[in-house]
C-alpha cells in the first residue's frame, strides 16, 4: 500500500491519477474515493501501519512561491517542512516501511555556479531556504535503513485548479507585461510516471526529473496561436539556465511527454 502525502496540492492530484492503487492519504483533509489517515506535517508523526510505501509531497509555503515561500516566517517553515519531513521518515523506518520516495527540488542546486552541470553525482549546494530544506531532507533520508530516494524535480505544470501558469496567462491575454524568463519544467503526467518507474526500483539516492527548457516567450506564441491574442509575447530570454541532467530515470524506461504534450494540455490550461 502506498501512503501520499500533499494528496489535494498541486503535485498530489497528478500522482494520485497515475499511482497504482491502492493509495491511502496523509493529511488534514481527505480525498473523496481515497482511504484516509489524519496527519499535519507540524504534528507527530502519522500512523503508518501496513504501508509499504511512502510518498512524501507535501510542503507548506506562501502561496504561489517555494524560493522564498517561507514569507516572514523562516521558523514556521523550518519546522513544517524540515522538522516535518525528519518526523515522518523516522517513523517509516521504525514502521518498517520499505521505501520512501521524497519530491525534492532541483532548488538544492541554487547556488552552484552558471554552467556547472547538474548530474545526479553533483553535490547539493542550496542558497534559499527553500533549497537548504530540500538538501536536508534528502540527507536525512539516506541515512536512514531503507530504499530512500529523492525525486528531484524542475518546475511541474498541467491542467488543474489554480495552474502554476494560470495568472500569467491571464497578465499575457489582458495585455499587461510580462517579464521575460526561461526556466525547466516537467508534465505532471510524467512526475507520475517517474514514480511509478521508481517503485520498482532498488536504487538509493537522487533522480533527476526534468523536460523541457522552456522560454516564456515559446510558451506564449502557443497560447497566441490559439486565442488569437493581440499582445506580443516577451522577448526571449537571455538568462542562462543549467538544465538537469536526467540519467536514471530513462534508465528505467522514462519517456517524458516534451512540447508534445505540452501543445496538448495547453488548450485545457488556456480554459481553467
Amino acid at each position: 500500500m502506498i501512503a501520499l502525502t500533499g494528496a489535494t496540492g498541486l503535485l498530489g492530484r497528478f500522482l494520485l491519477d497515475g499511482l497504482p492503487g491502492p493509495i491511502v492519504t496523509l493529511g488534514r483533509r481527505p480525498v473523496a474515493g481515497y482511504a484516509h489517515r489524519l496527519w499535519d506535517l507540524t504534528g507527530a508523526a502519522p500512523d503508518l501501519a501496513g504501508i509499504d510505501t511512502v510518498i512524501h509531497a507535501a510542503f507548506s509555503h506562501v502561496p504561489g512561491r517555494y524560493r522564498g515561500g517561507e514569507g516572514d516566517d523562516p521558523d514556521g517553515f523550518l519546522a513544517a517542512n524540515l522538522d516535518g519531513a525528519r518526523r515522518l521518515f523516522d517513523a517509516a523506518a521504525k514502521a518498517g516501511v520499505r521505501r520512501v520516495i521524497f519530491l525534492s527540488s532541483r532548488a538544492v542546486f541554487d547556488g552552484s555556479a552558471t554552467g556547472v552541470p547538474l548530474t545526479e553525482e553533483t553535490p547539493p549546494n542550496p542558497a534559499s531556504l527553500y533549497g537548504q530544506v530540500k538538501a536536508q531532507a534528502e540527507a536525512h533520508l539516506a541515512a536512514l535503513p531503507l530504499i530512500g530516494q529523492n525525486l528531484r524535480a524542475t518546475g511541474v505544470y498541467g491542467p488543474g485548479p489554480n495552474h502554476k501558469w494560470q495568472d500569467l496567462f491571464a497578465d499575457y491575454l489582458s495585455g499587461q507585461s510580462v517579464a521575460p524568463r526561461r526556466g525547466t519544467e516537467v508534465h505532471g503526467a510524467d512526475l507520475a510516471q517517474a514514480c511509478r518507474l521508481m517503485l520498482n526500483s532498488h536504487q538509493t539516492g537522487a533522480f533527476h526529473l526534468s523536460d523541457l527548457l522552456l522560454d516564456r516567450h515559446d510558451l506564449l506564441s502557443e497560447v497566441q496561436r490559439l486565442t488569437a491574442c493581440p499582445h506580443a509575447p516577451p522577448p526571449p530570454s537571455d538568462r542562462p539556465v543549467a538544465p538537469l541532467i536526467c540519467i536514471r530515470l530513462p534508465a528505467l524506461g522514462w519517456q517524458p511527454g516534451g512540447m508534445d504534450l505540452l501543445r496538448t494540455d495547453l488548450p485545457r490550461m488556456l480554459k481553467q
